[in-house]
């Protein structure tokens, strides 16, 4: 199964978000982007792609291990930004720190529990809101739409913060009926709270 684990932000961040990109969606050029949706919005900690169905208790385990070891931490959306055409995204503020470390902690806990992982790079926590086509052309010959402008719009955005109180290990399945513009659906396999065990709490 093809998995990842990840930051979700609460209803009220993406409402907040959302509205944001309801107006990006009015800017020239919008129909040419691959917009993601709301149900689909969250931070990438490590993305683990295909993994055995017999590793999963193990990486369930290790995963909540590292929760266990972040202490819950405030964050809220902030700002946006673009990897060059490929991907605009929405950026994050507060506990950045925190959440770099939680990312460190999840790639370590995918790798310990034999998960292939790809080479390490530096994090960079991002929300992605649009895809570009990559320097292709579609149909019509139009080329990838310029993001500059709608990461500028999204300078000032700052959302409202919330605290982080878990990590989620997410599934994801990728379109299969060929429908074009069809998105992943994501499905929440385990949830790991962060910080010492309550009384009562799981993991």
């Amino acid at each position: 199964m093809r998995l990842f684990a990840a930051v979700l932000p609460p209803a009220g961040a993406l409402g907040e978000l959302a509205r944001a990109v309801d107006r990006l969606r009015g800017l020239p050029g919008a129909d040419g982007l691959r917009w993601t949706g709301r149900d689909s919005w969250h931070f990438t900690l490590a993305f683990m792609g295909d993994v055995e169905d017999g590793l999963l208790p193990e990486l369930t385990e290790r995963l909540g291990r590292a929760a266990r070891r972040t202490e819950p931490f405030p964050l809220r959306i902030h700002g946006g930004g673009h990897f060059g055409g490929r991907a605009l995204w929405a950026g994050a503020a507060g506990g950045t720190g925190e959440l770099r470390r939680l990312a460190e902690r999840a790639d370590a806990a995918a790798r310990r529990a034999g998960v292939p992982m790809e080479e390490h790079r530096h994090y960079e926590a991002h929300l992605t809101l649009a895809r570009g086509r990559g320097g292709r052309t579609d149909m019509t010959g139009r080329t990838d739409v310029d993001l500059r402008p709608y990461a500028e719009a999204l300078g000032d955005f700052e959302g409202t913060p919330w605290e982080v109180a878990e990590l989620v290990l997410v599934r994801s399945r990728l379109p299969v009926s060929g429908v074009p513009g069809e998105q992943p659906r994501y499905e929440a396999v385990a949830r790991c709270p962060l910080g010492r065990a309550r009384p009562g709490a799981s993991g």
